[in-house]
C-alpha cells in the first residue's frame, strides 16, 4: 500500500483506496433528495447482506450502542436475558444488560471454547425462563466462532418466547450469517470489521417479532428506539445527522460485496484462516481455539507457545504491516491476526512471509 501500515488487526481493518476516495467527498445536507434515496438504497442492500426479508437499517454509532439498544428495546424490566459468554466482548454485553437494570445471567465457557448446543439446551430446560438469548457469533477476543445456527435452533425450541439477539460484529460479510433461515430476531455489526470501512456506522437487522416486542416496552430510549428508527431510516429520514460520506462508502461497499458474492466472500475468509493457521503450526505455534469447527474465519488467535510476540509485531511493522499482540489476559501469550474485509490471500501471504 505504501502510504501507511496495512492493518491486519481485528478492527478497524484495512480500507481500500476506492472507498477512501469516496470518504473525501464534499458534504451535502442529509435531507437532500439524492441522499434520502441513498439511505433507502443502503437499507435495501443491508437486507440482502443479512439475508432477511424483514427489516434492516443503520445508525451513526458504535456497535456497543446496539448492544445497549437490544437490551433496552427487547428485554422487559423484570425479564431475564441469558448471555452466552466466551470472552471479553460477550461478557461486555452481559455487563451492559446489568448496567441497564435488567436481570442478566451469564452462561460461561472457558476462553477458547464455544458453547455446545447441549449446554444451552440443558440451561433452558432446567433454569428460569428467559426473555432473550444473547449470542456473540464471533468472539473477537479469542477467535471463537459460536455454532449460531444450532444455538438459535435450541433457543427457538426450548425458549420459544425469547428473542434471539446476536452480535455479528466480526462475522457479518466474513462468515455465514443467515438471519431469516436461522430464526434470528436482532443482529448488528459495525462498519470497521468485515465491511472494511472506517468506524462510525452500525448496521442491524430486526425481525417482525423483535419490533412487536419493542413496541410493548417503555423507556427504550430516543435515538435507538428501534420501531421508530427502523421506520424512519427505511424512509430515508435518519433521526439525527448521519456520517454522510460513510453512508456513501457503505453503499458502494455493499455493491462490491454483491459483485463478489456472499458465498465467495465467505470462502475467501475461510481460505485466509486456513493459510494463517497452517503457517502458525509450521512455526511451532498453534491455534488458541482447539476445536477446528469453532475457529473464526475472520480473526485467528494464535497460541505463541513462548514465541516473542512483541518481536513478531515489530517484524510486521518493519515490513509495513500491523498485527495485534493479544487481548486482555492473553496479551503477549496469544496474538491475533485479523484477516477480514477486503484482504486477499496474496496480501496475507506477504504478511506471513514477513513474520
Amino acid at each position: 500500500m505504501g502510504d501507511h501500515p496495512v492493518l491486519f488487526i481485528p478492527g478497524p481493518t484495512e480500507v481500500d483506496l476506492e472507498l477512501r476516495q469516496i470518504l473525501a467527498m464534499p458534504l451535502l445536507g442529509h435531507r437532500e433528495t439524492k441522499f434520502v434515496a441513498v439511505v433507502q438504497d443502503v437499507c435495501t442492500r443491508l437486507r440482502g447482506l443479512y439475508l432477511t426479508g424483514q427489516f434492516a437499517a443503520f445508525e451513526t454509532c458504535p456497535a456497543t450502542a446496539l448492544m445497549e439498544a437490544a437490551v433496552r428495546n427487547l428485554v422487559p424490566r423484570g425479564g431475564r436475558s441469558l448471555h452466552l459468554v466466551c470472552g471479553a466482548f460477550s461478557e461486555r454485553w452481559w455487563q451492559i444488560a446489568k448496567a441497564c437494570g435488567r436481570d442478566a445471567e451469564a452462561l460461561v465457557v472457558p476462553l477458547g471454547h464455544a458453547h455446545p448446543a447441549s449446554l444451552l439446551r440443558e440451561r433452558l430446560q432446567k433454569g428460569p425462563a428467559v426473555s432473550a438469548v444473547a449470542i456473540t457469533h464471533n468472539e473477537t477476543a479469542t477467535g471463537v466462532l459460536e455454532p449460531l445456527r444450532e444455538l438459535a435452533a435450541v433457543a427457538k425450541e426450548h425458549a420459544p418466547g425469547a428473542v434471539i439477539m446476536v452480535d455479528v460484529v466480526t462475522s457479518l460479510a466474513g462468515a455465514e450469517v443467515r438471519f431469516d433461515d436461522w430464526g434470528l430476531d436482532f443482529a448488528f455489526a459495525g462498519t470497521q470489521k468485515c465491511l472494511a470501512l472506517p468506524p462510525g456506522l452500525c448496521t442491524y437487522a430486526a425481525s417482525h417479532r423483535a419490533l412487536e416486542r419493542a413496541g410493548t416496552i417503555e423507556e427504550r430510549g430516543f435515538l435507538l428506539d428501534l420501531p421508530r428508527a427502523v421506520k424512519e431510516t427505511n424512509e430515508g429520514k435518519t433521526l439525527a445527522t448521519p456520517c454522510v460520506p460513510l453512508v456513501y462508502a457503505l453503499q458502494r461497499q455493499l455493491e462490491r460485496i454483491s459483485e463478489e458474492g456472499l458465498p465467495q466472500r465467505w470462502a475467501r475468509h475461510l481460505a485466509m484462516r486456513d493459510t494463517t493457521l497452517a503457517w502458525a503450526q509450521r512455526c511451532g505455534m498453534a491455534p488458541f481455539v482447539q476445536l477446528d469447527t469453532a475457529r473464526s474465519p475472520t480473526v485467528s488467535c494464535i497460541d505463541a507457545r513462548g514465541a516473542n510476540v512483541q518481536g513478531l509485531a515489530q517484524q510486521a511493522a518493519n515490513a509495513g504491516f500491523k498485527i495485534d499482540q493479544g487481548y486482555g489476559e492473553l496479551k503477549g501469550k496469544a496474538f491475533r491476526i485479523g484477516h477480514m474485509g477486503d484482504h486477499s490471500l496474496a496480501r496475507l501471504q506477504e504478511l506471513l512471509a514477513a513474520l
